[in-house]
């Protein structure tokens, strides 16, 4: 019944070990139901918008986690 988020705090990743970082990336999906990374959102933590922007993803309110 519970829901999770990870919230990845990155930017996009051009260098020589990108693949390291897409394998866990990829690793991560697999596991929660939701992968925000600021980088694709414009947003980063410890900004209110990217705990507000998770909340709506997930479809829950603040009182709910």
């Amino acid at each position: 019944g519970f829901q999770t988020c990870v919230l990845a705090n990155h930017w996009v990743d051009d260098s020589a070990g990108r693949l390291l970082t897409a394998r866990l990336l990829a690793l991560l999906r697999r596991r929660f139901q939701l992968l925000l990374e600021s980088c694709r959102i414009g947003m980063a933590k410890p900004e209110p918008g990217v705990y507000w922007h998770a909340l709506a993803a997930l479809g829950v309110k603040p009182h709910q986690v």
